[in-house]
């Protein structure tokens, strides 16, 4: 979405909610339906032979998924986006357009499990070699630069220890490296933070998460501004197929536009849920950016608009708590994911990062992550309370 002139005809910036609903589709011409359709076609007709229009075959291309592209460029106020089938898939896309077999890759020491896996398990059958570095420390980071690196990647705040690296400073080492910044802005959504203005190259999203909103759709995304980046990205996107179908790149757009909202009550939620975690004996340490002791606050009261929904903490009793918290929550539900409107507990240690054990990125078997969603603030501070009980 554009700027557009107000009524005293000065030129006007739309603010985020405004462009989560508006950007990437005007209401249709001859119908008039305010949402972009679900345009269930796998190819599309041609004018004449040899001459192709904007759409050709869904896999190239799909109307509603492009309206999902152009609005998540306009919300990392970027220049391109790309939408995959998940965050898995635009992760891949991402790392098998920058990289080549013998390249090597930064990435921090709690890695989200999945990365992980496709880095070690897979690319490295590749060549692809990584180094895993304290990404909250910009020497650290810069240390681990290697004369074959050719990506550091970041997530910030990182899952599942919600370490928080400065973007800004660490765009400015890999800049003077000639190495490609990719930022995993997922834990924070492009409201809470917009990794493109600090210096990052690209932006990944699992948008499964916080964008979708619902627990209802499976999608990852690409923004860059690079257009060449964008063009590799594209090469892979349809070469290899990872697209998401029209109907999720519906759903995901209806989840985009209550973004901005959604993202106010559930770092309002974490708030109280981390002052109640803190107060409480069975909880060891609890990790939450918005803390002024957090390693990374300042940092991330620099480049986030406020601190999020996620929330890690480590109990006192050790592995065997965090395990029996897991199971006396009844609000917050055991599962695997994060972002949506209901609340989530989870160990990562035996679930989302299981794949991680016993390896140089491998998390704390006491933690136990939050995804605090948008419900009555009062009922999750009591259904922990009686948890942790």
């Amino acid at each position: 979405m554009n700027q557009f002139r107000g009524r005293q005809g000065a030129l006007h910036e739309p603010g985020f909610a405004t462009r989560a609903i508006h950007a990437g589709y005007e209401p249709d011409p001859r119908t008039g339906a305010i949402n972009v359709p679900v345009y269930a076609s796998s190819t599309f007709a041609q004018t004449e032979v040899g001459v192709r229009g904007d759409y050709e075959y869904a896999r190239k291309a799909n109307p509603t998924r492009a309206a999902l592209e152009a609005n998540l460029a306009a919300l990392e106020r970027g220049a391109h986006g790309r939408a995959f089938g998940s965050g898995m898939a635009a992760i891949d896309a991402a790392l098998r357009a920058l990289l080549r077999p013998g390249d090597h890759l930064v990435l921090p020491n709690d890695v989200y499990g999945g990365t992980f896996r496709l880095v070690d398990k897979i690319l490295g059958r590749w060549g692809v070699t990584y180094s895993t570095v304290e990404a909250g420390d910009v020497d650290a980071v810069r240390a681990g630069i290697t004369s074959r690196t050719k990506v550091v990647w970041l997530e910030t705040p990182s899952n599942p220890l919600l370490d928080v690296s400065d973007i800004e400073a660490i765009a400015g080492v890999t800049a003077e490296a000639g190495v490609r910044l990719v930022v995993d802005n997922t834990f924070a959504s492009p409201y809470l933070q917009q990794p493109l203005a600090l210096g990052a190259d690209v932006v990944v999203h699992s948008t499964t998460k916080y964008l979708g909103g619902h627990s209802d759709v499976l999608g990852g995304a690409l923004v860059t501004d690079d257009e060449e980046l964008d063009e590799d990205f594209g090469l892979v996107q349809t070469g290899a197929g990872g697209v998401p179908s029209p109907f999720d790149a519906f759903l995901t757009l209806r989840g985009i536009k209550t973004l901005a909202v959604r993202m106010e009550q559930h770092c309002t939620n974490a708030e109280a849920v981390v002052e109640a975690l803190q107060a409480h004996p069975a909880v060891a340490s609890v990790r939450y950016p918005g803390l002024a002791g957090h390693p990374g606050h300042e940092a991330a009261a620099r480049q986030m608009r406020r601190f999020g929904g996620m929330v890690a903490l480590r109990l006192a009793g050790g592995r065997q708590a965090a395990v029996d918290l897991c199971a006396r929550t009844g609000i917050f539900t055991l599962a695997g994911s994060l972002g949506g409107t209901e609340s989530l507990i989870e160990h990562p240690a035996t679930m989302t990062h299981a794949a991680s054990v016993g390896s140089a990125v491998a998390v704390p078997e006491d933690l136990v992550r939050l995804s605090v969603g948008i419900e009555d603030t009062a009922d999750l501070l009591a259904d922990l309370d009686q948890a942790l009980g």
